[in-house]
C-alpha cells in the first residue's frame, strides 16, 4: 500500500522515517548542548542508534543539522512565548518571563549556542522563525504597555539588543545573566516627567 500524499502535494514521509529523524534531531541537539560544534556525524549516528547513512538522508550536512537543532530550541521559545508568557495580561510582566525563559533557556544550552554560531555565522533565529518571534515579542510589549509597565518607546529592536547582551553574558561567562537582566527591566520601567 502506497502512503498517501502530503497536503501540498509530495509524499508523506514514513512513520519509521518521521521516528529517525526525531532521534536523529533529539541526540544531536543532546550532544550539541553538552559539546558544541566538536560533535561529529557519527557520534549523532550512534547516539541516535541510527546509521549515518539515515542521518544523512535527513541532514546532508553538519551544519543542516546544528540548524535544525537551534530551531527546535527557538520552536520551545515561540511556543512560551504564545502562550506562557501571554497569560495574565493585566500584570504586563509577559516580557519579563519571555526574556528570563530565553536567558535560562541559553545558559542549559550553551554547546548549542556555539554551535550554531560557528555553523552559521549567528546564533539568532531567521526566516519564518524569526518573524514569527518578533511579532510574539511585539505582543508582549504591547501588552506590558497597555498594562504600564513598559516604557512607551520600547521596540522589538530594543528586545534583540537585550537578547544579545544576555546571549554574550553567557556565552563569555562574563557576570550573572539574571542581575543583566534584573538592571535591564530598570531600564524598560515607564519613565516619569521628570529628569
Amino acid at each position: 500500500m502506497s502512503t498517501p500524499p502530503a497536503p501540498g502535494g509530495g509524499r508523506r514521509p514514513r512513520a519509521d522515517a518521521e521516528r529517525n529523524r526525531a532521534l536523529v534531531l533529539a541526540a544531536a541537539r543532546a550532544l550539541f548542548e553538552e559539546r558544541g560544534e566538536e560533535v561529529q556525524m557519527p557520534e549523532v549516528a550512534r547516539a541516535a542508534g541510527v546509521g549515518v547513512g539515515t542521518l544523512y538522508r535527513h541532514f546532508p550536512s553538519k551544519r543542516a543539522l546544528v540548524e535544525a537543532a537551534a530551531e527546535q530550541r527557538f520552536a520551545g521559545i515561540l511556543e512560551l512565548a504564545r502562550t506562557d508568557c501571554t497569560r495574565d495580561p493585566e500584570a504586563g510582566r509577559g516580557l519579563a518571563r519571555y526574556l528570563h525563559h530565553v536567558g535560562g533557556t541559553l545558559a542549559a544550552s550553551p554547546g548549542l549556542t556555539a554551535a550554531a554560531q560557528s555553523a552559521t555565522g549567528t546564533s539568532a533565529p531567521g526566516g519564518e522563525t524569526r518573524g514569527a518571534l518578533e511579532e510574539a515579542v511585539a505582543a508582549l510589549i504591547a501588552q506590558g504597555q497597555a498594562a504600564g509597565t513598559l516604557r512607551a518607546d520600547l521596540t522589538v529592536a530594543d528586545v534583540y539588543m537585550l537578547v544579545g547582551g544576555l546571549s554574550g553574558i553567557i556565552r563569555t561567562g562574563s557576570g550573572d545573566w539574571r542581575r543583566f537582566l534584573d538592571l535591564a527591566f530598570e531600564g524598560l520601567r515607564p519613565r516619569g516627567d521628570g529628569p
